[in-house]
């Protein structure tokens, strides 16, 4: 069960409202709905430390290397969840990011996560060191 303090952890909370749509013939949320409200929060970490556009990074930009999900309670419809995203280790190329879901009907975790954001060159399509201006930008975000 997870409390006010953990998703208070996370520098980016988003409060999403779960969609009827998003249920499927078990109904519950479906699996593939996590990794999308995982993909939002990650989305706007890239948008705080300013790497979601390579163009503003002398081309290079962010690449997801691997992702992952464990499921602890199952979402249903209607309800609210506040999902986290924080960076949690840092190396030249790239960054580990954690994820937590929160759910408000059932007060506490329905899903922990993570994943690899790799420093990529898209113009010369390989990895790439992450830019100082934004390596300091994840450093502020804690």
């Amino acid at each position: 069960m997870s409390t006010a303090a953990d998703i208070a952890a996370f520098p980016i909370v988003l409060d999403v409202d779960v969609a009827w749509g998003e249920m499927d013939a078990f109904n519950h949320v479906n699996n593939a709905v996590y990794f999308r409200y995982f993909e939002s929060a990650r989305i706007a970490f890239l948008i705080a430390i300013g790497f979601a556009e390579p163009a503003d990074n002398d081309g290079v930009g962010p690449i997801l290397a691997s992702t992952h999900c464990t499921f602890k309670r199952p979402l249903r419809f209607p309800d609210a969840v506040r999902i986290g995203a924080r960076a949690t280790e840092l190396t030249d190329d790239r960054f580990v990011m954690e994820y937590i879901i929160h759910s408000t009907t059932l007060a506490s975790t329905a899903a922990t996560g993570g994943g690899v954001v790799v420093a990529y060159d898209y113009a010369r399509n390989t990895k790439a060191s992450i830019p100082l201006r934004v390596r300091d930008r994840i450093a502020e975000l804690g």
